[in-house]
Parts: structure tokens; sequence; C-alpha cells
């Protein structure tokens, strides 16, 4: 496997070369290689774990927080669960190939719009190793090569499953450069892949600001940002009051530290007596702290005096904890106006048992994933039936949503004739 002991430029030159070559590979061979993988990974456990414990003990001396330890952290239930979504992917159709559409033209010529690889595809990410195996999985069955490159925090991690996992898929007949891991986590190695036009044809970060910071800066080869999540709840005066109030708390508490978690709550005027004080209550009792308006606050009750004001800023924060803003509108094109002015365009999502207003937030709200009657949890490669992803893109370009099999290709135009030429 490439590491560092290699430049960065050789890395992604090995892989360019290989991705032609996967490029052309059948279904089987592809299966075949990714289910080796996922074999090695439960037979190599053991080095996994003793890897993983090494960046622990680092990461507690460097006082990481619980919630980067947890993410950090890999034990034998969640190598296991590694594997498995590996196989997972396996089992999804091949999208390489894929007629998209196709017609014949009006000189007989007959012409099809195919699926095919984008590539050399670079990952940047932070803290996760299992990041390292569910991208390497997606593109390697999406027939693309893929460059690594974690943060030092996982760097044992790292390092031993891009070994497990170019180990494995040679053994099984993928072309050497098919999976390559930069080493280390500086922003040298960072700029590096991100300058390297016309060998790498996409980089995904999965990061913090900074890390998207720093892409900006340098980058010269087209990058999709894994994008961070101010999402929303509407709870709409023609609302089921007991779905309001479980979507409410399942998009807010259920797991407050991810990009699809909801950080504000609109509250149509009508529904406000009788959803707040009940909602609010169970957020309170769930732990939530909460930051509302003057109209909030009129209709919390006895919950009043426990309520924080809402500033302007908190209606543009992504808190990643259990804090809520919650604003009281007055129609439904407010609460759509609201979200476009502040979410992030990650996800949304409207209670209504009104199919106009459904249709109208669906429509009038500009954002990746929009959802009626159900949480935002659900934004997940995992959820969506693809398998895992490498992240969820707010860009409109190309890939939009959870980044799966489908968004790691690009298409090229096949045009069979027989002997036409254009006058």
């Amino acid at each position: 496997m490439a590491t560092t002991a290699a430049s960065v430029a050789e890395i992604c030159a090995g892989a360019k070369r290989a991705s032609r070559e996967l490029a052309r590979l059948d279904t089987v061979t592809k299966n075949a290689a990714i289910g080796a993988m996922a074999d090695a990974l439960e037979a190599r456990v053991d080095e996994i774990l003793e890897a993983n414990a090494r960046d622990m003990e680092a990461g507690r001396e460097a006082q990481l927080d619980a919630s980067l330890l947890d993410r950090l952290l890999l034990t034998r239930e969640r190598v296991a669960g590694i594997a498995r979504d590996a196989r997972r992917i396996v089992a999804l159709p091949d999208p390489v190939g894929e007629v998209i559409s196709g017609y014949r033209m009006y000189n007989g010529l007959d012409l099809r719009q195919v699926r095919v690889p984008l590539g050399v595809v670079a990952v940047v990410y932070e803290a996760r190793p299992n990041v390292t195996i569910d991208c390497t999985a997606l593109c390697l069955k999406s027939g693309n090569a893929i460059v690594l490159r974690g943060s030092s925090t996982a760097l044992h991690s790292n390092t031993v499953l891009a070994s497990i996992a170019s180990e494995a898929v040679s053994a099984a007949g993928l072309p050497d450069g098919a999976v390559s891991l930069v080493a280390g986590g500086g922003r040298d190695e960072l700029r590096e892949i991100a300058t390297q036009e016309g060998i790498v044809d996409l980089i995904i970060p999965r990061g913090g600001e900074g890390l998207k910071a720093a892409l900006k800066e340098h980058a010269k080869v087209p990058v999709i940002y894994a994008a961070s999540g101010n999402c929303h709840v509407y709870v709409d005066e023609s609302a089921d009051l007991d779905d309001a109030v479980a979507i409410t708390l399942n998009a807010k508490v259920q797991r407050p530290s991810v990009c699809n978690a909801a950080e504000t709550l609109l509250v149509h005027s009508s529904i406000a007596p009788s959803f707040l004080p009940r909602a609010l209550g169970e957020l309170r009792e769930s732990g939530v702290e909460l930051r509302v308006d003057e109209r909030t606050r009129s209709f919390a009750g006895e919950l009043a005096d426990s309520l924080n004001e809402a500033a302007e800023a908190d209606w543009a924060t992504e808190y990643h904890a259990l804090i809520l803003a919650v604003k009281v509108v007055d129609s439904a094109d407010e609460a759509i106006e609201h979200v476009n002015r502040y979410t992030s365009g990650h996800s949304d999502a409207v209670v209504t048992q009104s199919q106009e207003v459904a249709r109208a937030f669906t429509s009038g709200v500009d954002t990746a994933c929009v959802y009626v009657n159900a949480s935002t949890r659900f934004t997940d490669g995992g959820e969506f039936g693809m398998g895992a992803e490498i992240g969820n893109s707010t860009q409109k370009l190309h890939a939009r949503g959870p980044i799966g099999l489908r968004e790691l290709c690009t298409y090229k135009y096949v045009v069979e004739g027989s002997g036409q030429v254009r006058e």
C-alpha cells in the first residue's frame, strides 16, 4: 500500500494508473475484492483494536472531548459493523455502465448516456476510522481509486485499516494503487493533494470548518464539501400534535452531535398554545437548553422563566449539542422564508396534514433533503439504501444530499453508427 514513504504526487499518480484499470473491471471482481476486505477486517480485528488503543491513549492524553473519543473508538462490535456495511455495498447494484438515457437520433445514430467512474477520489477526514473502510468500499464498487488522508488523531487506526484493505483487494485482483493512504495530518499533505490537477478528479472533505477553509484556500481540483447541518423542523397549524412532538424530540435529542439533528423549531402561531407547553416540557426533560423568541415565551406557561432569549446568531448556529432555538411564525410562507434565510441546505422538515402546505414547503425550501412528517435524522446514505455514504453534499452541481455509489460517477455519451458522416 502506498503511504507518505512515497511523495503525495507519486501516490496520486499511482492511483491514477489504478483508476484506469478499475474503470474496466467487472462487477464480480469488484464485489469479490470488497468481500475479501470485509473478511480481512474480521480476521485481523485484534491488530485493529491494538492500533486503535494507541490512538485512544494519545487522545486521552491530548484531552480530546468525549464526543471525539467516542467517534475514534473501535470495538469488536464496531469492527464487525464496518465489515457488515462493506458487505451491504457488495449487495447493491453496480452503477458503472448503467444507461441513464438513450435514443436513436434523426440520422440513425444510437446515443446512450452511460454512467462511468470519476477516476481518483481523495477523501480527507477527521477522527472517525470507520470512514477509511466505508469510503474505500464505495469508491471501489463505483470503479474509482481512492486516496485517503485521515487526521493524526486516528493515525494508527487508519494505517492498519488502509493496509488491510489494500492487501485484501490486491490479493483479490484489483490493481496496486487502488487504495492509498497519505499518512499524517499535516496541512502540507493536504495542500499537495488539493493541487493534483489532472490526477485527482475529486476531493471530498469530512471535517470542521478549518479543514474546509484550508481546502478552499488551496484547491485546484474539484471539491464536494460534506456540509454542516443547520436543520429545521416546522410544525404547521394542521399538524398532528403527537407526531409533531415525536418528530421534534427525535430530530433534536436522538443524536444531537450529528449534522442531521435539528437546531431550530418553528411553530405556527395558531397551534402554539397547545403544542409549545407540551413540546418544550418534553425537550427540557430530555436536557435540551431552549433559546426562544418572545412569542414562544408567551406560550410557554410555567416554563417561561426557564427559557433563554434567542439572539440573532442562534438562528444561524449548528450547535452539535442539546440546544434548540424556537420561534413562532404566522404562516407556512413565513416559515419557508426563515428556513431559506438560515438553513445550511442540509435537511429541513415540515409536520403538516395539509397537502398544500407540504407542496409549498417541499418546493419552496432550498435544501438537499426535505421531509414531510418525518425526522431530519434519516438523512444518511445507509438509511437511504445506499449502503453507506462518503458525506452529505449541500452543493447543487453534480451531487446533492448523501454521496453514494451513483454520486461517485459521472457519465459519458456513447454514440454508435453505421458509417454516418456529418454534412
